[in-house]
């Protein structure tokens, strides 16, 4: 999966809005193909488990209990240097940071609201994928 493969989900905050037709919009425009994606929500053990990585900062609380606080869309995307092309197309975690454009910046309602999340680096689209999808899910 290195180097053509990322991970994605689409916030609780975005699905309420009705955002993941026009995200996936740009996510295609911009030449990714969706791999496997899964409409599901998060419990909040689940939630804590995939941001593990973050239980000791400040923020952990507040987004493990957004993250379970609605449904979310995960998908495996696939472009070449797909990480650093969507890390781009997401734009700054920040939406008042954010490019004009990026998915954050059109739908982003706050840095703790955000809309979408995107993996940092190769390992851990690869770790992010599999907490979401089996290899068997994987087309």
């Amino acid at each position: 999966m290195s180097g053509n493969q990322t991970f994605t989900m689409i916030k609780p905050i975005a699905v309420k809005n009705n955002y993941i037709g026009p995200i996936l919009k740009l996510i295609n425009e911009a030449g990714f193909r969706i791999k496997a994606m899964k409409y599901t929500h998060l419990n909040k053990q689940q939630a804590m488990q995939f941001y593990a990585v973050h239980a000791d900062k400040y923020f952990y609380e507040e987004l493990t209990s957004f993250m379970s606080s609605g449904p979310i869309v995960a998908a495996i995307l696939e472009k070449e240097n797909a990480v650093a092309d969507f890390r781009k197309l997401i734009g700054a975690t920040n939406p008042e940071k954010a490019e004009e454009g990026t998915i954050r910046k059109l739908y982003a309602e706050s840095m703790s609201h955000n809309a979408i999340h995107g993996s940092d680096s190769d390992e851990n689209a690869i770790i992010e994928s599999d907490f979401f999808f089996s290899k068997t899910e994987r087309y």
